[in-house]
């Protein structure tokens, strides 16, 4: 029998090494690159007259379009093996992850299969994100009953 330190040691010795530099380096690069993307869409989008409102919202569309359409084509997910934490830019991140299943369940039917499974990896982050803010509202709210203003 393998004591708990001798297979500590057999776990760090067979572990791959951790490039943290390295995908942290990548993640900055890719992410900042997809907004970058978003700024030209918004700049080409205002160069139209569209106003400063109205191009912000067209931006965050084509966005949603771009990350849905390149996961639909399997470009997305070639892309993230390179840019790891760099695709979790808000908006195409969420795109992807709520076309994926739903692009992955689709021979399951419109109710079980697009239905059921669109939301199973983007849920938890509405769920959490939205108790999250609700909490963060109430805090403030508790706080500005005490005259304490943060915002």
């Amino acid at each position: 029998m393998v004591s708990r330190k001798e297979y500590n040691k057999i776990v760090e010795r067979n572990s791959p090494k951790s490039k943290t530099l390295q995908n942290c380096a990548r993640a900055f690069v890719f992410g900042g690159a997809f907004c970058v993307l978003g700024q030209g869409i918004m700049e080409i989008i205002s160069l139209w007259g569209v106003k400063e409102q109205d191009a912000r919202t067209l931006t965050s569309v084509a966005l949603i379009f771009l990350g849905v359409l390149l996961t639909l084509l399997g470009v997305y997910d070639k892309i993230a093996k390179h840019a790891g934490a760099g695709t979790l830019v808000p908006i195409t991140g969420f795109a992807n992850a709520v076309s994926a299943p739903a692009i992955e369940f689709k021979t399951e039917g419109f109710i079980t299969g697009v239905g059921a499974k669109m939301f199973i990896i983007a849920g938890p982050v509405i769920v959490y994100g939205t108790s999250a803010a609700i909490i963060y509202g109430a805090v403030l709210w508790v706080l500005h009953m005490f005259g304490i203003t943060l915002f």
